[in-house]
């Protein structure tokens, strides 16, 4: 398995999770999970495609 397919899937599923929680009273834990998991998916992007 390629190295940073395992952060950028977790935070897919994580930014996923978090977007469908975003219309319930959890609004802001939501939040901050979403940006959690974009920032994942952003830095295994990174780390995939670095070690081309």
């Amino acid at each position: 398995m390629r190295e940073g397919m395992i952060p950028t899937v977790l935070g897919a599923v994580v930014s996923a999770s978090a977007a469908s929680l975003l219309g319930s009273k959890y609004k802001l834990a939501a939040t901050g999970a979403l940006g959690f998991g974009l920032a994942h998916v952003v830095l295994g992007a990174i780390d995939l495609f670095d070690r081309r």
